[in-house]
């Protein structure tokens, strides 16, 4: 048996892969060794996934002979290490393999061919795949000072205008309908409370439900285009390569990114809302 994983800042799908093919999807919160402890992931682990998996077959961790663990946080050699050591003791008898969640959604998206992969979901990222490894990394500068594109920076956006006062009259007030945020309460959010982009990115979902709107469509616009500036038109074959995303915002907003993308001469291919699927397809065939 086979176990794929691949967890963002938000949540972890995982797919067990059966001897015959079949499958089984499984979810968990997020798994981040920069935002948890090992000791809260591997409560999770016991507490969430396992009774998931044993529901199926109570032996199942002694049976799964591989384990690829995709996540964010995952490029340094000291979180790698953490997460393989946590994995390797509730699969004892499976090779674990860690590595980052750019790498996983590259080979969901791209499989074995050469292509730009890209992340929109909480937060944001590119690579460029040549079909078997990432060779170049875009910029990635985290939440205050980077991730366009995403559902944190969406967020942001519109709840910074909200703030100070300059979300359109009718935008406006149906935001105070819908949440009646304080500043304080923003303000607390963002900088006491861990986890400040998955806050922001809730927000995003307001920009969705009014899309239509001219404010609300150039919020989405503007984000998508500073990201394939900033990150995906640093790759100096972009425009001759497809352009694959991957993620909750690449998906729900897949019309405006398509635009946005074509306005630049990018021509994107794949827009997938998660990635498990791709990369349980490419371990199966590898």
């Amino acid at each position: 048996m086979i176990l794929v994983a691949d967890s963002g800042a938000t949540k972890a799908d995982w797919r067990l892969i059966r001897p015959d093919g079949s499958t089984l999807q499984v979810r968990t919160q997020g798994i981040s060794p920069y935002f948890a402890t090992e000791n809260e992931i591997a409560a999770d682990l016991h507490n969430v996934l396992l009774p998931q998996l044993r529901a199926d077959s109570p032996e199942i961790p002694s049976l799964v002979q591989q384990v690829f663990f995709y996540g964010t946080g995952c490029g340094a050699t000291h979180n790698k290490q953490l997460l393989t050591n946590i994995l390797q003791s509730f699969f004892p008898l499976a090779t674990v393999v860690v590595d980052t969640d750019m790498l996983g959604v590259a080979r969901a998206l791209c499989g074995k061919q050469p292509g730009i992969a890209c992340i929109l979901g909480t937060g944001s990222h590119a690579a460029l795949f040549d079909g078997e490894h990432i060779t170049q990394y875009a910029v990635n500068l985290g939440f205050w000072l980077g991730d366009e594109g995403s559902g944190g920076h969406l967020g942001k956006r519109v709840v910074t205008d909200y703030l100070n006062g300059d979300l359109p009259a009718d935008l406006h007030a149906l935001f105070v309908k819908r949440y009646a945020l304080a500043r304080d309460e923003v303000l607390e959010n963002v900088y006491q409370k861990p986890m400040p982009s998955r806050y922001m990115a809730s927000f995003s979902k307001f920009l969705f439900d009014n899309i239509s709107h001219p404010y609300a469509y150039r919020i989405v616009y503007d984000s998508f285009s500073d990201f394939l500036d900033k990150r995906v038109l640093k790759f100096s074959n972009a425009k001759q390569l497809p352009v694959h995303f991957a993620g909750s915002v690449a998906f729900y907003y897949a019309n405006v990114l398509r635009q946005a993308a074509a306005d630049k001469g990018l021509r994107v291919q794949h827009i997938l809302e998660e990635p498990i699927a791709g990369l349980a397809l490419y371990h199966s065939n590898s």
